[in-house]
């Protein structure tokens, strides 16, 4: 599944637009990483514990995203953005949300 974060895909061209597609992942650190990121934040710095944490929520967004979009009948989504939030002082929440589209190849390309 192609996506992307631009309004249209270079050589193709969309044959339907199906709607909004988006993934959803809620995180929280267990009780070592947050005494562990505790302790890092103390000194300054990045927070290692926490990007590993949010990178992986990324991904895991993307991927139940595209889940959404395929059962859609997509075959790319367009427009593609991230927003999170917090939930309460220990979790993260990711969406990965974007148009879910049909394409196919740009003869004129």
């Amino acid at each position: 599944m192609i996506v992307v974060t631009t309004e249209s895909i270079p050589g193709y061209k969309v044959e339907k637009v199906l709607g909004s597609a988006f993934g959803v992942v809620v995180r929280s650190r267990g009780i070592g990483g947050n005494i562990t990121a505790a302790l890092r934040s103390i000194k300054g710095g990045e927070v290692v514990e926490y990007t590993e944490m949010l990178e992986d929520a990324r991904k895991s967004a993307i991927d139940r995203l595209v889940q959404n979009a395929h059962a859609m009948g997509a075959n790319a989504v367009i427009m593609m953005r991230f927003d999170s939030s917090e939930i309460g002082q220990s979790m993260s929440e990711i969406v990965a949300y974007g148009t879910a589209v049909v394409v196919c190849e740009d003869e004129r390309a």
